[in-house]
């Protein structure tokens, strides 16, 4: 009912459209936002935009001919009095639907929706996946991510784009790059061309330049585009692409190009993720490429980065990862990565394809990654994990990348309970008036005695196993560095979808979706033979969405 009083309202729909039988629809736009419903029940079916000034944009979409499952949005401002032809090869009937306003449809309830996460960054509709171009430019942090506004599953990948003053509060800006001739837009990077190298900055404006993949069903390629205006606008470089890999590699595999400029050699060095591991390849403008190395063993979304050990410049490692959390450690001359050491993992479970910021204004270096995390009945998908701050630290087995929340993240939670020397049925009962709650932070370190294994969950759902047998946290891997350490340390973020858990001061992480067991009526529940709870600690949560 509030949607048809606010077609009638608005008058948008009716006044604007002419009709054609042909699955075409034209609209004068005056209003912010073209509102769009979505039907799982219908197929996919090509749509294409056509506007004056803009080139040709076709995706994909559900569109509901009958009810809608929710509802998606195309920003329009940019072409305020001006006309734009929809056609659509699907059932036509969907085409009536569509309308104009200055919200999108849903937005009394945006950011308070039921499953909407409450510190982790979600976009307002559809699919999120890698983050993108992670750069703090001009005072603004900008968090650009793979995206596809039509849908909340996978395709029609364009750079979403959302900038913050904080790394924490986040507001969501239109799309930056959208799909071309050359294909989607899947994931990369971004720089700030202080030494004018590509030929693009004006009036001592130093451009911001992202290096990203354009994918096709049988190619993928890099590209560049630029941005004089802080990343709300975007010029394509028009000779891209500017490497075609398959002259080396004849694989479709490459892409998610990172780039950064290497002081040493005063160079670009671009990282890039072809067939079995990373290529390096060099330029002086951005736009012609040369080939140096390869390595193998990483897949996708590369990143390579210097990194002091224990904060001192004097002796540092270069670290190079891929999207999997597995890491190398060794040494960069600006054409080769040398590994020194074997291939570790710092982090596992629900996040993927973490980047890290370029040009970061404090020398911090701060990651943020995919979270793989589903939330049932919202007309969004995915989310990005918490900005951390990544560093090399000394350990019993050498240095160890370590990966502990920003301090940032500080101001959204404030202490509520702390007690010690518990033991766990005394901590379980102490919890009980925190089970319910949305979200929240738990720090915690117990000491097993008498047990091997023990762990803390969420009705049913295990936050944290530890055996002490096999040497594992929930079945993977982990030594700590007093190799007979009863003790276990972990920092615990409880999202209205997701938990994060960070590990003896950062040295193991890892995520999951928040699934409690519907049967289960324990709440928070330490568990373990005797086992001693050294520390607790409950923080409040403050939602990122709050004014």
């Amino acid at each position: 009912m509030k949607l048809i009083l606010r077609l009638l309202l608005t008058g948008a729909f009716l006044l604007s459209c002419n009709w054609a039988f042909s699955g075409d629809i034209e609209l004068k736009i005056n209003k912010k936002y073209l509102n769009f419903p979505v039907s799982h029940k219908q197929e996919r079916a090509k749509m294409t935009f056509k506007s004056e000034g803009k080139p040709d944009l076709s995706v994909v979409i559900r569109l509901a001919s009958g009810e809608a499952d929710y509802w998606v949005f195309k920003d329009v401002s940019d072409l305020k009095g001006k006309t734009i032809r929809i056609s659509y090869e699907g059932d036509e009937k969907g085409l009536s639907k569509i309308y104009q306003d200055d919200f999108i449809a849903g937005h009394d309830s945006l950011y308070r929706e039921t499953n909407r996460p409450q510190f982790h960054f979600t976009t307002r509709r559809g699919w999120i996946n890698d983050p993108n171009g992670l750069i703090y430019h001009d005072g603004e942090y900008h968090l650009f991510y793979q995206h596809n506004p039509y849908e909340r599953d996978w395709e029609n990948m364009h750079w979403g784009h959302a900038v913050s003053k904080d790394l924490i509060h986040w507001e969501e800006l239109p799309d930056a790059l959208y799909p071309d001739h050359l294909g989607t837009m899947y994931s990369g990077s971004a720089v700030t061309d202080y030494e004018n190298t590509a030929g693009y900055n004006r009036d001592n404006v130093p451009a911001m330049i992202v290096a990203y993949t354009a994918a096709s069903p049988d190619k993928q390629v890099q590209c560049i585009a630029y941005s004089l205006d802080n990343g709300r606008t975007f010029t394509k470089y028009p000779e891209n692409p500017v490497i075609d890999s398959k002259h080396i590699w004849n694989s479709i595999d490459t892409r998610d190009p990172k780039v950064f400029w290497y002081k040493p050699g005063k160079h670009w060095v671009m990282v890039l993720n072809e067939r079995d591991g990373h290529s390096i390849y060099i330029s002086s403008n951005l736009k012609e490429w040369t080939y140096q190395s390869h390595i193998t063993g990483f897949w996708e979304c590369p990143e390579l980065f210097e990194l002091p050990i224990d904060g001192d410049p004097n002796n540092t490692k270069w670290v190079m990862y891929g999207a999997t959390g597995t890491y190398m450690l060794g040494s960069f001359n600006g054409k080769v990565f040398k590994p020194e050491m074997g291939k570790y993992q710092y982090t596992t479970g629900s996040i993927y394809a973490a980047q890290t910021f370029t040009n970061m204004p404090d020398g911090r270096r701060i990651q943020i990654g995919w979270g793989r995390i589903s939330h049932p009945g919202m007309p969004f998908n995915g989310m990005m994990c918490l900005p951390t701050e990544l560093t090399l630290r000394t350990t019993k087995d050498g240095p160890r990348l370590f990966n502990v929340p920003i301090k940032e993240s500080e101001q959204l939670f404030t202490p509520l309970r702390q007690w010690n020397s518990l033991k766990a049925n005394e901590a379980n009962e102490l919890l009980k008036e925190f089970e319910n709650a949305d979200y929240l932070r738990i720090k915690t370190t117990f000491k097993l005695s008498h047990a091997t294994s023990a762990g803390f969950n969420l009705f049913g759902q295990q936050m944290l196993t530890y055996d002490l047998n096999p040497n594992t946290i929930n079945g993977v891997f982990y030594s700590p560095d007093d190799m007979t350490s009863m003790e276990i340390t972990a920092d615990i973020y409880i999202d209205r979808t997701s938990i994060e858990v960070f590990v003896d001061n950062g040295a193991y992480s890892f995520s999951m979706v928040r699934k409690p067991d519907k049967n289960n009526k324990e709440g928070f529940h330490f568990w373990g033979n005797n086992i001693d709870i050294k520390d607790l600690q409950v923080f409040g949560g403050k939602s990122i969405w709050d004014k």
